[in-house]
């Protein structure tokens, strides 16, 4: 696993200096972009086991944060993307408390409603956001010292350090007691209850790192790209993250990644074919779940020995309880 991990990062390091020209450069850039956003997905749906359908809503808000302050209030983007994670974050958690007293499908629909609420206001806020005509002229990454950012191998290699620290916080978090803790409540909410775990609280943790990861993505991409819509915030945004996280495997904590890069580099190989492409994106979805119903991830995981979350949950409670007995 170790092997495996140092040949992706040397991969991902010598790729932005191998790719032909600045458009492959530029796609590169933006599958770290939208991998970081696959990530955050996961924490809520993969660790935590609710589907989340405002991610796109978040990842909006993290872009317009970054887009609106640089060209509205001159700030740089180095503080506009810190803005835009905390604004994400913020409103993920006053979301999350809310939505999350519902379950299964009804929370689902209460997130897409969400996600549907930002998409209009970002649309007809037009004194702000400028509704369809987008921000143009967003100022990209200044220097840090003697390092620039004009460069689109410099922005891929600011993209690709930002997606391994989201990897390494991801990874932390699911092997910390937080985290064990959210996958004991996606298994089982009522059992988790039961054992004593704030299920809620929990939740809605996840939910608000969620955001915030979005956020990061979001205000990555305006940057980069330097012009925004409010389609960077629809609930299609939403579905191809989701579809990135599925085929690379949900709860693994480097699937989203690998799912991202196959989905989306297929989406760019077959814009030829554009009018059949969500024909194409559908077969190979219902396959997925037909013949690989855990992704990617799951043809290479091997089964595991070690006690559940919740087993282990349990058995330290119970442990606690028979010395507080004696």
């Amino acid at each position: 696993m170790k092997y495996g991990a140092g040949a992706a990062l040397a991969i991902a390091v010598v790729l932005p200096l191998v790719v032909p020209n600045a458009y492959y450069l530029e796609i590169l850039t933006q599958a770290y972009v939208f991998a970081i956003s696959a990530c955050g997905l996961n924490v809520i749906l993969g660790f935590a086991g609710q589907l989340s359908l405002a991610h796109a809503g978040f990842f909006g808000i993290g872009a317009y944060t970054v887009a609106l302050l640089a060209t509205k209030a001159g700030v740089t983007f180095w503080a506009g993307v810190p803005a835009g994670i905390a604004l994400s974050a913020v409103i993920g958690f006053v979301v999350g408390s809310i939505c999350l007293r519902s379950k299964g499908h009804y929370f689902a629909i209460f997130t897409m409603a969400v996600g549907l609420i930002i998409n209009l206001i970002i649309q007809k806020w037009e004194s702000l956001t400028h509704g369809h005509v987008g921000v143009i002229g967003i100022p990209g990454p200044g220097a840090i010292g003697p390092i620039h950012f004009e460069s689109g191998i410099a922005r891929s290699y600011l993209a690709l350090v930002c997606l391994a620290l989201t990897l390494v916080a991801t990874t932390r978090l699911l092997r910390s007691p937080v985290g064990r803790t959210m996958v004991a409540v996606r298994e089982s909410e009522p059992l988790a209850a039961a054992i004593g775990l704030d299920v809620m609280a929990a939740k809605r943790l996840a939910f608000t790192i969620s955001a915030a990861l979005a956020g990061l993505a979001g205000g990555l991409y305006a940057g980069f790209i330097g012009f925004l819509g409010p389609e960077s915030s629809n609930i299609e945004m939403t579905f191809n993250t989701l579809l990135y996280v599925m085929v690379g495997g949900i709860g693994s904590v480097v699937g989203p990644v690998a799912g991202t890069f196959i989905v989306y580099g297929l989406s760019q190989v077959l814009q030829v074919l554009q009018h059949y492409q969500m024909v194409i994106f559908g077969l190979a979805l219902v396959l997925l779940i037909l013949f690989m119903p855990k992704g990617l991830a799951g043809v290479f995981r091997r089964p595991s020995t070690q006690p559940t979350p919740l087993a282990e949950s349990a058995s330290l409670r119970a442990g606690s309880s028979k010395k507080g007995d004696k």
